[in-house]
Order: structure tokens, then sequence, then C-alpha cells
């Protein structure tokens, strides 16, 4: 027998990343419960236009006009009635739009800010995987959060997993929760073993070649690097209401853990899986049910075992700066994750060696001067300050 269920429309942001592509093969598992209203993608127009004749939204949404009316045509010979839109306040239109229910919020890095805003303030359902979102807006997102009434489910995995281990009806940053610690796990990337004096030589394609995730190239830099991890510390202490010192960071090489919740009493609940972000994704979807995500059980007998790191800062010390970032509050944050788009995208492009990204970041942080963070145009202004003086190091370091 069918289930009858009041179809959910989705609109997702970044469609043709990894979370995106993800998020539309879950969607696609379920299509009695789940349509697509809109997929948007920055320049990937062949791509998008698969997907669209595949999922036949209303609404597609590129970043330049040209490419829009490329797609236009296209669709219209292959006889699919999507409409094409570009640019940045068209983000925000689909993300906003009244028959949307859903918003996959998946666009990586700065760009993603204010479509996910668009989408807290009109009162979504905001399934959160653009961390840089609450990391350079993190009380103002909270605060528009709260104001309409929407709801906020976490995609990182780790995340995601700690949502999954805190207890029922949790209000962050209330009091008699019981909980004591956060214990975000890490890989510890590509490179955790490697000499640190070797990290010199690290070439882009060792760099975004991770050991246990698919992601697309700047995250698997970060992840390298461990800044994805300061960044989640960051948005850790958003989204949970806890502070720094009682968020801690575990590398755990196998990525089967995703993260766990500690308890006054003693007790630490893990939540365990692959590492596949279709069980982040699959929860957040159907919450609070649970549907089937495509994702291969998890046999613990093939795992063995599993092992435990502190993190090297001397090693990792991006970690250590998004820490720094976090206690000084105001515009730090949005700060570190522009010094650091910029620095990864320089690395990317061959222009800056691996080991000089920190540097970067710690210059740009230092550079820029502290400002309390109480509106978005504080915020854009402080993540366009801070690149322009990445910028600069950068050239500093080529010279």
């Amino acid at each position: 027998m069918v289930m009858a269920y009041d179809k959910k429309l989705i609109t997702v942001l970044g469609a043709t990343g990894s979370i995106g592509l993800s998020t539309l093969d879950v969607v696609a598992r379920h299509p009695q419960r789940y349509g697509v209203f809109a997929l948007t993608a920055h320049r990937q127009v062949d791509k998008l236009f698969e997907q669209c004749l595949l999922h036949r939204p209303a609404y597609a949404v590129v970043d330049l006009a040209d490419d829009a009316r490329r797609l236009q045509l296209r669709l219209d010979d292959a006889g699919c009635s999507t409409e094409v839109l570009a640019g940045p306040e068209a983000l925000a239109t689909v993300a906003s739009a009244p028959e949307v229910d859903m918003v996959m919020a998946a666009i990586v890095g700065a760009a993603g800010l204010v479509p996910t805003l668009a989408a807290a303030r009109s009162g979504k359902c905001v399934l959160l995987a653009n961390k840089e979102a609450l990391v350079m807006s993190g009380a103002l997102f909270m605060q528009e959060v709260a104001a309409s009434g929407a709801t906020l489910l976490p995609i990182d995995s780790e995340h995601n997993a700690i949502f999954q281990a805190l207890p029922q009806g949790f209000v962050p940053g209330a009091a008699g929760s019981g909980v004591t610690r956060i214990l975000l796990t890490a890989s510890g990337g590509p490179f955790r073993r490697t000499p640190v004096e070797a990290l010199a030589g690290v070439t882009p394609e060792m760099a975004v070649a991770h050991p246990n995730w698919v992601m697309g190239r700047k995250i698997s830099v970060d992840s390298a690097t461990m800044m994805n991890k300061g960044l989640e510390v960051i948005e850790a202490h958003w989204l949970f209401g806890v502070t720094a010192e009682r968020i801690e960071v575990v590398i755990h090489p196998e990525s089967v853990i995703h993260s766990m919740v500690a308890y006054v009493d003693g007790s630490v609940l893990a939540q365990l899986g692959n590492p596949d972000m279709r069980t982040p994704i699959a929860h957040a979807l159907a919450y609070p049910e649970r549907v089937d995500a495509g994702v291969r059980p998890l046999d613990l007998f093939a795992v063995g075992q599993l092992n435990f790191e502190r993190p090297d800062l001397e090693r990792f010390p991006c970690l250590a700066l998004a820490y720094r970032a976090l206690e000084e509050g105001g515009i730090a944050p949005a700060v570190l994750n522009a010094a650091n788009e910029v620095a990864v995208g320089s690395f990317l492009d061959g222009a800056l060696r691996f080991d000089r990204i920190a540097g970067v970041i710690a210059a740009t942080l230092d550079a820029v001067a502290p400002r309390v963070a109480d509106s978005l145009d504080v915020v854009l202004d402080a993540d366009r300050l801070a690149r322009q003086q990445a910028a600069s190091f950068v050239r500093q370091y080529v010279r």
C-alpha cells in the first residue's frame, strides 16, 4: 500500500555541488513525499540542465544572465517548463517563495549567506549545510530564526549527529539539559601523519584527496587544514548555545562516529554511520521521522576498531585561529571566513603554498579592526575588507 503524504516542496541552493547531488538523490527515492520547487547553480549549467529535465522544478537560478538565456533556450527546446532566473536577488527569491516548505542551503562560502538568511526570515524549514551563514553572522542569523519561527536543522554530519544525540526538547543555552561538552569529530584529513616540514610541498591535487568523504575542492582543502573543523566549532556555538571551552575537537580517522555529546552523569552519546552525507540529509528532510537514505548499513565488524587523537595545533594552526575568532567575537569570524576563502582559492590556483594559508588568515585577523557585528551591512563590509587584506597578504608571499 502506498502511503499518502502532504508533499513538501524544496528549493536546493547549490544543487550541482556534492550536498545538492546527495539531496536530490534522497528526494528522488521518495517522490510521494517531496517535490522540487527550485534548483540553483553558479556556473555548472550543463549539470543544472540535466537536473531540470529530471526533477522538473518551477525555477532554476544561475549566476550570469547570459548563462540563464542559454539554459532557458535549451530547456524550452527540450519541452521543460522550468523558468530560468539569474543573479543573487533570484537566489533570495526562490529561497523565500511562499510555495516553498524547505530550503537546502548548500551554497559553499559567503555567497550562500544572503539567500540562506532570506529563507530564515521567511520562516522556512532551513536545512543548513552552508556553515558560513552562521560563521559570518551567527547572532543575526539566530535572531532571524527566532523572530520568524523558522525551523533550523543542521546538515553537516557533525552537527546533525550532535542534534540527534541531544536530549529531546533541548533549548540552546538553557540550563538543566545536563550537557557538559560537545565533541566534534574530525578525520584529520590527508595530512594527519605528514611531517610538518613537508606541508610546504602539498599540491592542490594532494589536498583535495580526502581519505573518507567525497566533497568539493574548497571544503576538501578546509578539511586538510582543519579550518573546516574550526568553522564547525563556531557553527556549533551558535546552533547549540555552547561556549568555546565546552566544544572539543577529536580526531577520529575512521569517520564512523560523526560527533558526540557528553552529559553531567558521565554518559557520552554518539551517532554512528558510514561516511555518507545522505544520512544527515535524509534525517533532516524527514525529521522527526526516518526514511531510507540509500546508505549502506554500517558493519562494525568490518570497521574493527575506533581510534581517537588530540589535534596537533602546530600541524593544524587554522583550528586555533578559528577558536581565536570565536573568542574575539564581533566581525572576527566573518574576517576569518573571508581570509580563508581567499587563501584557499589562491592555493587552488597555484598562487600560495599550502603551509602559508594559515599565515594569510592570521595576518588578516590582525589587520582588520574589531567591530560589533550588529547588522548585515557590517558583516558584508567586514567580508569585503578582509578579502582585500587577505589578497594583499597573498601577494606579499608571492613576491
